[in-house]
């Protein structure tokens, strides 16, 4: 997709790989930018503001975990850009101690927040179309054991966004779909995992975790702003060591049907 005049929701904008998504996203010639996150920070979103005055930047204080959060800032962004093009889904939380709020985050603000999206975008719907990226994980692609919680998370991020991206659905609706699966990126989610597994006993995938090599978020970010570019409805995409991988993801069951 070609971003010059384009309207982008970005949720999660003011995170680790958000914000340098964000600062990435800005250097296209899009027409506005709104920004989900639970809390403002005013000091990035006026310095963003200030170096791009042709772009219409908005944030949204947004709970991912509450839908009527996501229900009133996609109306609000909806009622001042008019439509929006592409959507990305980035909020995220590492902490397999907290188990409903990872599922919550993690997996249902993500599904909340792309069948919402989809109300305005589906062209069948008087939409425009548009693209949805939605963040899942290397975790989403292969079970983490130290983080059993925020794999399954991830892993039904990657389900639930391959599902949408059904060529059925993508003529009805004009909406495409691609999932993102980032690498151990360095950013604030890695940190102190020790208190954050989901068993509190030592286990060696936890050495083996901590000596993982990660890449830069900036990295990340040019990555997943060019796959926002380039890529095509239903491509799984794993952005590891600031280089993206398309994954062919098998085929492990067919029905049978009744003849």
């Amino acid at each position: 997709m070609d971003l010059t005049g384009k309207n982008v929701v970005y949720l999660g904008g003011f995170g680790g790989i958000g914000q340098k998504c964000v600062q990435e996203l800005l250097q296209r010639p899009i027409k506005a930018l709104a920004i989900f996150d639970l809390a403002k920070n005013a000091d990035l979103l006026a310095e963003w503001k200030g170096k791009h005055p042709n772009t219409d930047i908005f944030y949204q204080k947004v709970d991912i975990t509450k839908k009527s959060d996501i229900d009133a800032a996609y109306k609000a962004t909806a009622e001042r850009f008019g439509h929006f093009d592409v959507v990305v889904n980035g909020s995220g939380l590492m902490n397999d101690r907290l188990v409903e709020l990872s599922i919550q985050i993690n997996l249902l603000g993500v599904i909340n927040s792309t069948l919402t999206a989809l109300e305005y975008m589906d062209k069948a719907k008087g939409g425009k179309g548009g693209l949805i990226l939605n963040i899942s994980s290397v975790a989403g692609l292969q079970p983490t054991a130290i983080m059993a919680i925020y794999s399954a998370a991830k892993t039904g991020v990657t389900t639930f966004t391959r599902a949408l991206a059904n060529p059925f659905f993508f003529a009805h609706s004009g909406v495409g779909f691609v999932t993102i699966c980032p690498g151990f990126t360095d950013t604030g989610l890695l940190e102190d995992i020790g208190s954050k597994t989901t068993f509190t006993y030592e286990t060696p995938m936890l050495a083996m975790f901590n000596k993982v090599k990660r890449q830069k978020a900036e990295d990340c970010a040019r990555n997943l702003v060019l796959a926002i570019e380039t890529a095509k409805n239903g491509d799984v995409l794993m952005i590891e060591d600031g280089k993206t991988q398309e994954i062919d993801m098998p085929v492990m069951w067919k029905p049978t049907f009744v003849e």
